[in-house]
């Protein structure tokens, strides 16, 4: 969606209600109320055919009538009547609108479907239908019937719940919060909650975003809207539907344990959006970035007049995985010269219950001063030995004066407080101070906690991971063929020896194997182990049995080739008693895993419905289900991302070492999540992938049993993507953009996107880049370029981001070339550096020729960039490409250049 578009939402110069009556309660006549009283000041019409005048507003009878035509229209006709009014706006040129009304239906042939074709036919943007309105405070705008308008601030609200919308504003109101803008998205028919994080993205009057969800109508475009927001600014989201009835049924254990939940909130772990659960969450998360920012620091000091209430807070804290401050000797000195001697002498900070305002300030700056502290949570209970307001007024007072004063108080720290007796008067003082309240110690301490999630989030997911071994290197023609040893059509389940080919093309460990049809067979193939002095395993073979223990199709500690007989016969009679309809393919032989050290895990690939390929991991064994002890990661993973995701289970704790066990081999854990990852990248057609056990000791991993679902894939039934499996919801590394880069010189480098292992050579490359040459890329002096700068420029969102390197033989940086694509891929924004000693060599040009064909296979319709006027060896280049070029308006000392892509 342009942006022009939803300006017309949020910022519209002209505004109509179509739709209004006479009758008091009439939708359309509270709507035009509202925006009359909010305090729009722009052009306000109301279109009746029936009612000349409407609370004093003189009507008109058509769209077509109104002069200028309104940029945003609010529709509250009648279900049938909307396609039609669509239309006529459409036709009048509206911009965009926002259709109150409710029982348009869903469905192929329905009136939504047909509002919604209008709409895309005369490119006019729609909310709704079934919507409670929005809310643009800082334009004056309340086009809802919200039951009271909300206040300006620089919170954004999107809501899939109109009671959500009025709950929330009745909240905020009462404390003083504001929003920069507040949509209810109805049925969704049109704009998402995709698109609008997009936008407030990028509102420089937005600070946090907060959403309820109940839906995702575009994975792919939602996860994309959701990275790039929650880097700019903290995103909450609560989610309704948390245990829907009915989860789908999967026949291996990875899919039983892929909950669609749970798949929702590994979504927005990787999209480093901040999940809430209920409302109250949700309010203590938004009365605290209305005031704070995002901090690093965990420490929290607890400073009160009531010993027991702060103890109770360092509780919640501890529960919500928050850190209480450890007070430092000289910090303990400062505080008895100010305190009496009655103070708890730790955190929690006791003052003793007749504090007033010089101790409560007193301590205030002391804490506020200690370097081991990062922020400070303020309680007052009541006693009858001071006065609850007066203390709250002094402590607001205090703190407006210091920072006043001195600008950075205490660095900024945040200050919370809770107010156990008269709460609203003392909110007052506080809250105008910048000071957020909260009814609850819980409010309090987890608002706290949301400021630190969010930023500890956001380094997690910037953190430069490992490289993988140099030996890794899937061979994925291979696991091709194992995957057309599937037989038959739809779902299906791959047979033993296509399932060990397929982990072993992924240079996973398995146990060598051999398939026979009877018992006689299965003892020879013991011999040769048996022999050696290990003993054998067995298990039934059949495509219709997901779980062979169940049915008595497993057979361990097999020590003599006797044994292996006896127990082949007797399991094909237990199975086929227990199963007579399964088709029995044979017996599986393999050696006995001798590993005294071993820990059972699961490591698998579930298939979301909506999310495409999950990659899950958690403690294994035939009690995998009732355990549950197991968390979810979307794809694509690299090794960070990996071992997070081991640290999210309970099983992590036993890969330590403890008592006489060595440590196990988590990094040989980590690689195996990768492989899975990188094995569901490259073959959509696998629904399922069931490691259970996956073994690991001190020696590394090793798979004893694995099952792999397939289906065949039919591209046209995902969204078209350029790159990689479009069934993924985040997009992967675009191998396909790998190559070689040929100069017109003759020398030859490789090209490939970036990937986040990169930072060390970006490192090393831009170190090698001239002071000049950084001037003319980056519009002013660098004098060096920051690990966060170059943290982003690895972490990328390949679907809307391209960073081309090129690369000597030793996979060492030489030039960057890269394009920023709108999220409607209308428009990208190129740039390209060189290492300054390889200039005038055609490496540039070779280069920027490679981006152009990339952006024209992503489907980017233009490209344009920013050159400096003394940059003439760029401008050049972008002649001879067939850039037009012309002065910023704005800066004289600025072309802009631009080329038609698509």
């Amino acid at each position: 969606m342009s942006r022009e578009a939803l300006d017309a939402l949020f910022k519209p110069a002209s505004i109509a209600v179509i739709g209004a009556s006479t009758k008091s309660q009439s939708l359309g006549r509270v709507i035009a109320r509202n925006l009359r009283t909010g305090g729009f000041s722009g052009p306000l019409d109301v279109v009746s055919p029936k009612y000349p005048r409407i609370d004093g507003i003189r009507t008109a009878r058509s769209i077509a009538e109104l002069d200028p035509v309104p940029e945003l229209v609010v529709v509250t006709v009648p279900p049938a009547l909307v396609p039609r009014v669509l239309d006529e706006a459409g036709s009048a040129g509206v911009k965009a609108a926002v259709v109150i009304t409710a029982g348009l239906g869903q469905g192929e042939g329905s009136l939504r479907e047909q509002a919604s074709k209008i709409a895309r036919q005369h490119g006019l943007r729609l909310v709704g239908p079934n919507c409670l309105g929005i809310l643009s405070p800082l334009a004056g705008i309340n086009a809802s019937f919200a039951a009271a308008p909300a206040l300006p601030g620089d919170l954004a609200l999107l809501a899939q719940s109109g009671a959500v919308v009025t709950t929330v504003v009745e909240w905020a109101n009462q404390r003083g919060i504001g929003f920069s803008g507040i949509v209810s998205l109805g049925d969704m028919a049109d704009v998402d909650v995709g698109e609008l994080l997009d936008y407030f993205a990028t509102d420089s009057a937005t600070r946090a975003i907060l959403i309820y969800m109940e839906s995702v109508r575009d994975v792919r475009r939602f996860m994309s809207a959701a990275r790039a927001a929650a880097r700019a600014k903290p995103v909450i989201v609560v989610k309704a539907g948390r245990h829907a009835a009915g989860a789908r049924a999967a026949a291996s254990h990875t899919g039983a344990l892929a909950g669609s939940d749970a798949v929702f909130d590994a979504a927005l772990r990787r999209a480093g959006v901040l999940r809430v659960y209920d409302m109250e969450e949700l309010f203590a998360a938004a009365n605290t970035l209305s005031s704070l920012k995002p901090t690093a620091g965990k420490r929290l000091a607890i400073l009160t007049n009531g010993g027991g209430v702060g103890i109770l807070a360092v509780d919640r804290l501890v529960d919500l995985d928050g850190e209480a401050a450890e007070l430092s000797a000289q910090t303990r000195e400062r505080l008895d010269a100010v305190l009496p001697d009655t103070w708890s002498h730790s955190n929690p900070v006791d003052i003793v219950g007749d504090a007033g305002v010089q101790r409560y300030t007193d301590a205030l700056d002391v804490l506020l001063e200690a370097p081991e502290v990062d922020a400070v949570f303020v309680v007052h209970v009541p006693t009858a030995l001071a006065a609850p307001v007066e203390v709250a007024e002094g402590l607001a007072r205090h703190v407006r004066a210091r920072r006043e004063r001195e600008g950075n108080y205490a660095a900024g720290k945040p200050i919370l407080a809770c107010w156990l007796a008269q709460e609203q008067a003392a909110r007052n003082h506080l809250q105008a101070a910048g000071i957020p309240t909260y009814r609850t110690l819980t409010g309090a301490v987890r608002g706290f906690v949301h400021l630190t999630q969010y930023t500890e989030a956001q380094q997690q997911l910037l953190a430069t991971p490992p490289s993988l071994p140099a030996d890794f290197s899937p061979d994925a023609e291979r696991a091709r063929r194992a995957l057309q040893m599937a037989e038959g059509s739809g779902r299906r389940w791959l047979p033993a020896a296509a399932v060990h080919d397929l982990l072993a093309a992924y240079g996973i460990p398995s146990l060598p194997m051999v398939i026979v049809p009877d018992a006689d067979a299965a003892a020879a193939a013991a011999q040769p182990w048996i022999d050696a002095g290990q003993r054998a395993v067995l298990k039934i073979v059949s495509a219709d049995i997901a779980h062979k223990s169940d049915v008595g199709g497993v057979a361990l500690n097999l020590d003599t080739v006797e044994a292996v007989r006896r127990a082949a016969i007797g399991m094909f009679d237990r199975v086929r008693e227990a199963l007579p309809e399964a088709r029995i393919e044979g017996l599986l032989v393999q050696p006995m895993v001798e590993r005294a050290h071993a820990r059972e895990l699961i490591a698998g690939i579930a298939d979301d419905p909506l999310f495409g390929p999950v990659i899950l991991f958690g403690a294994g064994g035939v009690a995998v289900e009732i355990e549950k002890d197991t968390a979810l990661a979307l794809p694509p993973l690299h090794l960070n991302l990996a071992d997070e995701l081991i640290g999210r289970t309970r099983v992590e704790r036993r890969l330590a070492a403890y008592r006489n066990l060595p440590a196990a081999d988590r990094g040989a854990v980590a690689l195996t999540l990768v492989k899975l990852s990188q094995l569901a990248s490259d073959l959509p057609e696998v629904r399922e992938l069931d490691i259970n056990p996956l073994l690991v000791d001190e020696h590394g991993v090793i798979a004893l049993d694995a099952r792999v679902l397939v289906e065949e894939f039919d591209p046209a039934s995902c969204p078209r993507v350029p790159f990689g499996n479009p069934r993924f919801a985040i997009a992967a590394y675009p191998k396909e953009m790998e190559g070689d880069l040929p100069t017109a010189n003759g020398r030859h480098f490789n090209v490939r996107p970036v990937r986040p292992d990169d930072e060390a050579r970006l490192r090393r490359f831009f170190a090698a880049v001239t002071a000049d040459d950084l001037r003319q890329r980056y519009f002013s002096p660098m004098k060096s370029v920051s690990p966060a700068f170059i943290a982003r420029l690895t972490q990328i969102d390949y679907a809307r981001v391209i960073v081309l390197l090129a690369v000597d033989v030793g996979d060492e940086v030489v030039g960057i070339a890269q394009v920023h694509a709108d999220p409607e891929l209308e428009e990208g924004e190129y740039a390209i550096l060189l290492r300054s000693d390889l200039k005038g060599q055609g490496l540039g040009w070779a280069l920027m020729q490679r981006l152009i064909e990339v952006s024209k296979r992503i489907g980017l319709k233009q490209m344009t960039g920013q050159v400096l006027r003394d940059n003439t060896s760029m401008l050049a280049m972008c002649r001879q490409l067939g850039f037009a070029i012309r002065p910023d308006p704005e800066d004289a000392g600025i072309a802009l250049v631009e080329l038609p892509v698509n």
